[in-house]
């Protein structure tokens, strides 16, 4: 049994060496997807286009001003001298968000008084529109706590009172620095695997069956089982060779620390590519040609990952979608690498997900492995 399992593994590198378009394939596009996505992939919002309005022209003004223009997060892309013209380039998409600040600005600043400024948001693109609210708040908050410091110290000073202040001092756990990309960079390596793992054994066996192959292959005195084992091992070794190249390539590029045990995200990634590879078992035995497989895929593998949460949470979704994420191995491999990399967590706080996925490797490949032998009777 073995001696052919270890036959049918030597064709299937005899036949990738041979290939040197399916070895580009394997090597080249995960990694430059994994640069690509890196890059792209962020809930980070930088050079948002920004008009301004400036009805006060003190120097209070200016320096709120000055604030945003510093930032990264703003680019200055007109100086509005009207309210007419601020809306219309908010409007016409010359602008995405315009601030408007109005007359007597400093003055009730001068007095300790709260003074407003109004932001003109373009709300089409709604998650943009919050992050970039988000930093509007945070700097023009910074400005106005400083400025009340300031004058607070001035006053006491002038008054010989003592000053008291609350200083308040955030603490993030895991990623103290709040880069997104330490978060997408784990979620893009599964989805790569994913992706690539599901096309290799789905189009490979397609493949096999189209051309004829597959018929003359299990004439000889190799068992179903055997072919199924010999057939799916090597993607199996090539997927663990893609999550290796992949995750340093996100290490050393982006800087993504790793924080586990190897070995906890040795056990997860294999537990994942099994129930993976027998998704792609599965659609192959549903399939005759490339060409279905390649309609199957796309049918599979979009709602996987939008089901995963990688990048849009679960507890937002509605409940019968929620539990349909219960059937996503994608969802189990996010927490676990996202975990091992970031927290270094391990086996005793992961178990869950490794149950989970081992529970569904066992079922898909215990359906794909009946299915396929249907399929040859």
């Amino acid at each position: 049994m073995w001696r052919r399992i270890a036959e049918l593994l030597i064709k299937e590198f005899l036949q990738l060496k041979r290939d040197r378009s399916a070895r580009f394939r394997l090597l080249v596009p995960p990694i430059i997807q994994m640069v690509l996505f890196g890059y792209a992939a962020t809930f980070e919002v930088f050079n948002v286009s920004t008009a301004v309005l400036d009805q006060d022209h003190t120097q209070e003004s200016r320096a709120l001003i000055d604030r945003f223009v510093k930032s990264s997060r703003f680019r200055v892309a007109s100086v509005a001298t009207s309210r007419k013209e601020l809306g219309d380039a908010v409007e016409g998409s010359a602008a995405q968000l315009g601030i408007v600040v109005p007359p007597g600005f400093a003055a009730l600043l001068r007095k300790g008084q709260t003074s407003p400024v109004q932001i003109l948001v373009d709300g089409t693109n709604s998650n943009t529109a919050l992050i970039a609210l988000g930093y509007v708040g945070e700097i023009s908050g910074g400005f106005g706590q400083e400025y009340a410091l300031d004058l607070a110290q001035r006053t006491g000073r002038a008054l010989g009172r003592p000053l008291v202040n609350v200083v308040v001092q955030e603490r993030y756990w895991y990623n103290p620095n709040l880069n997104s990309r330490w978060f997408f960079v784990p979620g893009v390596i599964g989805t790569l695997t994913l992706v690539t793992i599901v096309n290799l054994t789905a189009f490979a066996i397609v493949r096999e069956r189209e051309i004829g192959t597959l018929e003359q292959i299990l004439v000889t005195p190799i068992r179903p089982f055997e072919f199924i084992i010999g057939k799916t091992l090597p993607f199996f070794l090539i997927g663990l060779l893609q999550v290796s190249l992949v995750a340093g390539v996100g290490m050393l590029w982006f800087d993504v620390p790793f924080k586990g045990n190897p070995l906890v995200l040795l056990l997860g990634t294999s537990l994942f590519l099994t129930s993976v590879l027998a998704i792609g078992l599965l659609i192959s035995t549903l399939c005759t040609t490339q060409q279905q497989a390649f309609a199957s895929n796309f049918f599979v593998l979009n709602p996987m990952f939008i089901l995963s949460g990688f990048s849009f949470p679960i507890s937002s979704m509605p409940e019968v979608l929620q539990w349909s994420t219960y059937f996503d191995p994608l969802r189990y491999f996010l927490v676990i690498i996202r975990g091992t990399y970031i927290k270094g967590v391990g086996v005793d706080v992961l178990w869950p997900q490794m149950l989970a996925l081992a529970a569904l490797s066992i079922t898909l490949l215990g359906i794909a492995v009946l299915r396929f032998r249907k399929s040859l009777d």
